[in-house]
């Protein structure tokens, strides 16, 4: 009934996103502005990738919740989300994306989260660094820094930003963490030196995620470690460190958006605790759009 969800490749999920934003739309404005927001938007809202918490929560429990039941969550990917939101912003046209933060295109665009008035997306979530059993007595001081691994959204913010400008994600990286030695000194603190040990540490596409894994990658490479930076969806990745053949993750989104994983997996990782917190998830519209509450996509 209310589960909308239109599975299609990340391109064709640009393509419609892009539509829905009314990019090949040539009716006038007067026109436009006695349409409803999901007249505007042919009911759709931009998401990202199957695996993503937020999609789950938006498509069952968000869209019934608040009666949306003629809306619809279009799959799709982290950049082709972002790309949607770009065309539609440059334009002034109406968009609705599933969002989260920290992000950088709260610091590229003047976005709002809608109220979510049943707290449905719940409040604050942290950001979970998960290893796999064994780790503490196989690889102790990559455990040591990884325990030790913390840092404000400011910080991650900036990595993403850089690599948003156009650094590739490992010089970005490297570039943080050259500029902030006092922060790094911390999680390196009682750590030793290794000689060339492999580690492997996967992680999924999320802007986020990208730029915290380069930079713990970095930083573990700089104690000696060779690090392996494999790149899978949510299910592998918790999957792998569940079974072993993945040595770490640091983008566990908890307790809400990696919720079914943990669940799943629960007593095969040991989960370290929060490296980041102060995170928000929501629909999120540009500020010029004249709705303030998810209530506001209702008839």
């Amino acid at each position: 009934m209310f589960k909308k969800f239109v599975g299609i490749t990340s391109a064709v999920a640009l393509t419609l996103g892009l539509a829905a934003c009314g990019g090949n739309d040539t009716s006038s404005g007067s026109e436009d502005s006695t349409k409803s927001v999901g007249e505007q938007l042919d009911y759709e809202i931009v998401g990202i990738d199957p695996g993503a918490g937020i999609m789950k929560i938006t498509i069952d429990e968000v869209l019934p919740e608040y009666g949306l039941d003629k809306w619809e969550v279009v799959e799709g990917s982290g950049s082709a989300m972002t790309a949607a939101l770009k065309k539609a912003y440059d334009k002034e046209e109406p968009i609705i994306i599933t969002g989260w933060s920290p992000h950088w295109k709260f610091a590229s665009y003047d976005l709002k989260y809608l109220e979510d008035p049943k707290g449905i997306y719940g409040g604050a979530e942290d950001v979970n660094t998960i290893v796999r059993l064994g780790l503490k007595e196989d690889k102790p001081d990559a455990y040591k820094l990884l325990d030790q691994f913390n840092w404000e959204p400011e910080h991650i913010e900036t990595v993403m930003n850089l690599i948003q400008e156009g650094q590739d994600p490992a010089d970005a990286a490297a570039q943080w963490v050259s500029e902030n030695e006092e922060l790094v000194n911390t999680w390196k603190e009682g750590v030793n030196e290794v000689d060339g040990e492999e580690l492997k540490l996967l992680y999924v596409a999320w802007d986020d995620v990208i730029a915290s894994t380069n930079v713990v990658g970095n930083v573990l490479e700089s104690i000696g470690y060779e690090v392996d930076l494999v790149q899978v969806d949510a299910g592998p990745m918790w999957a792998g460190v569940a079974d072993g053949s993945g040595d770490a993750l640091v983008g566990a989104w908890m307790p809400t958006t990696h919720a079914d994983y943990y669940a799943e997996y629960e007593g095969k990782f040991e989960d370290l605790g929060a490296n980041l917190t102060g995170t928000k998830l929501g629909l999120v519209v540009p500020a010029y759009m004249d709705i303030d509450s998810i209530e506001d996509l209702k008839e």
